[in-house]
């Protein structure tokens, strides 16, 4: 059944197209801006920037009182990192989530970055979030089942030895940050219900090095693994046609040309 969920015309994934370049654009640029030395506060900055002058609004800010406008999470913070004083240290894990919001449409992107140099455990994990979410778009067809979306995702975390961290998911997206229908970054074949043309979702899994536990810290914001172990998350947004799906968050960049590694490292 998908009568809860809100099927978007081609008119309306045009609309989408807007914000969703700028929620992507700012994490092409934060690509050259993120190093060692630099704090998440500054982060935080630079990306409100980015998407004023692009005529956008942070739909963080404020969204259920969180305090930053994108989410910065290092290193063991799985999600919803605030920007603060944190010093970027050398060899640091970071991942920004950006929505934007622009004309009363959303779009949804994240990127994880390597401050300086990085360790072949580093690689591995940043690798396996990669194609893991590639393996999700793939499967995110109509025809297909949500299902199949959370099955490829899984298969190829563990296939690199990574876990998926199963409290967290991706979801329908439009006038709304989160809407019907949930997406699982793991599932069954053949199971759930049916991808049909109309559908704009998030395809986001978050994976680990370790164990798929997570606390939240007293910030009441950030989650983090509970054995500290590094995460890694790409997450793009995507509107399903009868022919195609088309990731509407994709910096420019065509994916086709980076299967095997995320560009801007």
């Amino acid at each position: 059944m998908t009568k809860d969920i809100p099927l978007k015309t081609s008119l309306d994934v045009l609309r989408m197209k807007r914000p969703s370049m700028i929620a992507s654009g700012l994490l092409r640029e934060l690509s050259g801006f993120i190093k060692p030395g630099i704090t998440t506060g500054e982060i935080d900055s630079f990306s409100l920037s980015y998407i004023t002058r692009n005529n956008g609004k942070s739909a963080l800010s404020g969204y259920k009182g969180f305090p930053g406008n994108v989410c910065i999470s290092v290193n063991n913070v799985a999600a919803h990192g605030i920007g603060g004083n944190y010093i970027v240290c050398a060899g640091d894990i970071l991942t920004v989530d950006s929505t934007v919001e622009y004309e009363g449409w959303n779009g949804d992107a994240a990127w994880t970055y390597i401050a300086g140099n990085s360790t072949p455990k580093t690689r591995r994990l940043v690798k396996a979030a990669w194609k893991s979410m590639l393996a999700g778009i793939n499967a995110a067809a109509a025809g297909n089942r949500l299902g199949d979306i959370g099955y490829a995702v899984s298969k190829t975390a563990k296939k690199y030895g990574c876990k998926v961290l199963e409290d967290f998911a991706g979801h329908g997206i439009g006038r709304n940050i989160h809407e019907e229908p949930v997406v699982l970054n793991y599932g069954d074949k053949g199971r759930g219900l049916p991808v049909v043309p109309g559908m704009v979702i998030t395809i986001e899994p978050i994976l680990t090095l370790g164990e798929n536990k997570v606390i939240f810290l007293d910030d009441k914001w950030s989650i983090v693994t509970k054995d500290s172990s590094l995460t890694a998350q790409f997450e793009c947004t995507i509107a399903v046609f009868g022919n195609r799906t088309e990731i509407l968050t994709n910096n420019g960049i065509y994916f086709q040309n980076h299967i095997d590694y995320p560009p801007l490292f």
